[in-house]
């Protein structure tokens, strides 16, 4: 087992590749993955002022900012994640985590968030435009979606097995099984056993100081409590927003985890993904 670890999106990534490579290989394949991943950190993060998600929240309401087609992307699956949730999940919460001091104050016109409330719209040309003062963050799902850019850089090099886990939210695929390890709320560890082909992400209140980093889009209001999810899916975006959904409606709705092949692992878990290991 090779494994490779770089901190990125605000945790750290590691790489575990199952096949039996030199270092050579192995180090162009890690750098592929990591490339993928600081691409995604540098389009989306809420921080850089050269990021779309910046140049979109210093917009006013009315332009049209052109986009990288890997924001477009997760975007696209934000605004299909926040109606089929009736409004759970939605990337326009960030003026409420900027009061809280959860995120800094983008160097732009005042916002405020609406529930409900449509904020930009994709346009056929490729475009985003704006559609009312307001601030996005895709803290809810781009880690998520650069687990996948990972995924797809290792199979892009020729890795017929390996494993991503950036802080809890991961992937992987091949033949080889991966032992993910879950902590349960007593402090146990529990195996899932034979973990291949698929994606896991946690959302949890364990670790957080203050308040709440998730917000329920409906009320507005921050989610509180002790509980945390674990949602697998096919994509690590997918099971990154999900994990967002179940646990800010504190409901699973069959229906919507179908619709996406996805399904809770475990509720009242610490955390997920301790090790991911084979």
């Amino acid at each position: 087992m090779h494994r490779r670890a770089q901190p990125w999106l605000g945790t750290l990534v590691q790489i575990s590749i199952a096949d039996d490579l030199g270092d050579a290989a192995t180090r162009h394949a890690c750098s592929a993955a990591f490339g993928a991943i600081a691409q995604v950190h540098g389009l989306m993060s809420f921080h850089l002022p050269s990021s779309d998600v910046a140049r979109i929240n210093r917009a006013p309401p009315g332009s049209a900012i052109e986009v990288h087609h890997a924001t477009r992307t997760v975007l696209a699956m934000a605004e299909r994640m926040r109606r089929a949730s009736h409004g759970v999940f939605d990337i326009a919460c960030a003026p409420l985590l900027v009061a809280d001091k959860l995120l800094p104050r983008p160097h732009a016109a005042e916002a405020r968030f609406a529930p409900g409330a449509a904020v930009i719209a994709l346009e056929q040309d490729g475009t985003v435009s704006k559609l009312a003062p307001a601030w996005i963050d895709l803290g809810g799902i781009a880690k998520g979606y650069a687990v996948d850019c990972a995924i797809a850089a290792l199979q892009r090099a020729g890795i017929g097995s390996a494993c991503v886990n950036a802080g809890g939210d991961l992937r992987a695929f091949g033949a080889a099984d991966f032992q993910v390890m879950v902590r349960e709320g007593d402090g146990a560890l529990r195996a899932v056993p034979g973990f291949r082909d698929a994606a896991l992400a946690t959302s949890s209140l364990y670790y957080a100081r203050g308040a709440s980093h998730l917000i329920d889009g409906r009320s507005g209001e921050p989610v509180l409590g002790s509980a945390s999810v674990s949602v697998s899916a096919p994509t690590c975006m997918v099971a990154d927003a999900l994990t967002k959904v179940v646990f800010a409606s504190k409901r699973v709705d069959p229906g919507l985890l179908s619709s996406y092949a996805a399904a809770v692992l475990a509720t009242g878990a610490q955390h997920a993904a301790d090790a991911c290991v084979n």
